[in-house]
């Protein structure tokens, strides 16, 4: 590329990348020089330049074995950066990508690669068991991920007369699968429009340059992280960094002092626990901050926010918040302490990012205003309430299910209007704030809508609670709880005490949410869950697993009572 035509290239990017394709060749042009990725430790590091000469290596690799344009390729990986490599050996030269999330089950794989059509794999070591044989065996290509040798390869296909060709914007570039919190998984087919639409949002909503560092903690294979920590780093040359392990508190800690990121993209639920299990702890400790807490407000939240932001390594300019509601306390905690947190709103339909409230602009509770280049508005709003349907419009919505006309018919209108299902009021400054989901609102025996996520997020808020989930059963509600591991010992030899602490921590967290709910949402019950709820890569409790599920603290009171039904009687036979 010339550097005169580079050059307007880059004052002129945002019109010019409407393609994967020519982000791949305006980033690998533009920053030849720059690190691209690595691991924290420094391992499988990669520049821009490096990264183009592999990702065309394996791309003419893959066309000997007669994968052409249009065709379906698998990735099923841990983080690390030979992931990018796969997606970019694919997808600018008009081949597909079909990201699959590392927590789906063997039975979830088999069944997204077989409904896609996949021809190759690229398989991290750890998730090579979830391949099948009967799997293996229908693909063409299988790669090793981390060394990209080649674990499988169909001789037969070795024709050297695969073809690639230069996608165009509204070519299918990934399909995505998602289940979200209702089953039924769906095959979301995002274009190239689609993904380079969210770059341009992003840019619009928080300047980056080739100076900044991501570090990336959230899977690759969501939307989320794909388009703002891997798709946007490369637009503007930046570096994004990854932790070889499972990021624990300790493990993460460490990796921010290394790197001192100044980007990242999180969940509600990482940062809720870094308030609940270190900062409220710390500050009821400490004779000296609960007295400045309480006497010179002004002060604590700078002193707390300052050593947060130095626990996040001391130069973090961003701190994305996606995928779920963030618990009022939490982020009046953040907004108070000034801690550079964004929120965003969005779902892979929309690849994903729909609303965002950029740093400094936030408003507790609210999900912000539309994206740039998005249109948002309320469908079938309650007169009474204000309350109605998200419903989007713009070059983010995706072409549509795979395979799937009626639920893409079902979401998607003719003109283009994509419906959401979320639920949201919006106010005098166009900022919107979410409810619920339609799928999962309660209505009371007196008409009224009852938001169950609501409720959760009060109970949640309690001091032993890890998470929990409101549904209706019998007219009354009901909320599953799962306490933290250390509230409860479930496996102490006396039952009557463990039952009893059992109903003493039910009825005082009763009494604490249904202090702090509205008359018709108030809990009728507490059922306790022993083990952690099934969760989605956004950390979504998959409602659909828990419909007619009820707590094991109700089993374990049955099994006893059984038990004690079954005993002879004293003096019997």
């Amino acid at each position: 590329m010339a550097r005169g035509h580079l050059k307007r290239l880059v004052t002129n990017r945002e019109n010019y990348i409407t393609t994967l394709e020519r982000l791949f060749e305006y980033s690998t042009a533009a920053f030849p020089r720059n690190k691209l990725s690595a691991y924290v430790d420094g391992t499988q590091a990669y520049t821009y330049a490096e990264f183009k000469e592999i990702c065309l290596d394996l791309s003419h690799r893959m066309t000997r074995f007669g994968i052409s344009s249009g065709d379906r390729v698998a990735i099923l990986s841990q983080n690390m950066p030979n992931w990018t490599v796969a997606m970019f050996s694919c997808v600018p030269f008009g081949l597909v990508t079909v990201p699959i999330l590392p927590d789906s089950s063997a039975s979830e794989v088999t069944n997204i690669i077989t409904h896609s059509e996949c021809k190759v794999a690229f398989v991290s070591k750890r998730m090579l068991p979830k391949l099948s044989p009967e799997v293996i065996d229908r693909l063409t290509l299988v790669f090793d991920i981390e060394t990209f040798q080649m674990i499988k390869k169909d001789d037969k296909a070795f024709t050297c007369t695969g073809r690639v060709s230069n996608p165009q914007p509204d070519d299918l570039a990934s399909i995505i699968y998602t289940s979200g919190t209702s089953g039924n998984a769906k095959g979301v087919m995002l274009s190239h429009r689609n993904f380079c639409a969210n770059i341009v949002a992003a840019a619009h909503a928080q300047k980056c340059s080739s100076k900044d560092r991501w570090l990336s903690i959230l899977p690759m294979s969501h939307t989320y992280e794909m388009a703002f920590s891997l798709l946007y780093p490369l637009y503007v040359g930046g570096c994004v960094y990854y932790i070889q392990k499972p990021p624990t508190p300790t493990i993460l800690i460490s990796a921010m002092k290394q790197i001192r990121p100044t980007i990242m993209c999180s969940v509600p639920l990482i940062m809720e626990k870094i308030y609940k299990s270190s900062i409220v702890p710390t500050v009821k400790k400490s004779r000296v901050l609960s007295w400045l807490k309480e006497k010179t407000p002004w002060l604590f939240y700078r002193l707390v926010g300052k050593r947060l932001k130095m626990t996040f390594g001391g130069k973090l300019k961003f701190f994305g918040i996606g995928g779920s509601k963030v618990d009022p306390e939490v982020e009046a905690f953040l907004k108070r302490c000034r801690f550079p947190y964004a929120i965003g709103y969005g779902l892979t339909e929309t690849a994903p990012l729909i609303t965002n409230a950029c740093v400094g602009k936030t408003k507790v509770e609210s999900i912000g205003v539309p994206a740039y280049g998005v249109q948002v508005r309320l469908d079938d709003v309650d007169p009474a309430t204000g309350e109605g349907e998200i419903v989007v419009k713009g070059d983010n919505v995706m072409l549509g299910y795979y395979r799937d006309p009626e639920r893409t018919r079902a979401v998607l209108s003719d003109d283009g209007w994509f419906h959401t299902s979320d639920l949201a009021k919006v106010d005098q400054k166009g900022r919107y704030y979410i409810k619920g989901r339609k799928g999962n609102m309660i209505v009371g025996s007196s008409g009224e809508n009852i938001y169950p996520e609501e409720i959760e997020q009060v109970i949640n808020s309690w001091g032993e609670v890890d998470d929990s989930l409101v549904m209706q059963r019998d007219g009354k509600l009901v909320a599953l709880v799962k306490f933290h591991d250390n509230a409860l010992n479930w496996d102490q030899s006396s039952e009557d005490e463990f039952f009893k602490k059992l109903n003493d921590m039910k009825m005082s967290l009763m009494e604490y949410t249904n202090k702090r709910v509205s008359k018709q949402s108030k809990v009728n019950d507490i059922e306790v869950m022993k083990e952690p709820f099934e969760k989605t890569a956004t950390s979504k409790i998959r409602r659909f697993k828990y419909k007619n599920a009820i707590g094991d603290d109700v089993k374990a009171q049955e099994v006893k009572k059984s038990h004690e039904k079954d005993k002879p009687e004293e003096g019997g036979k």
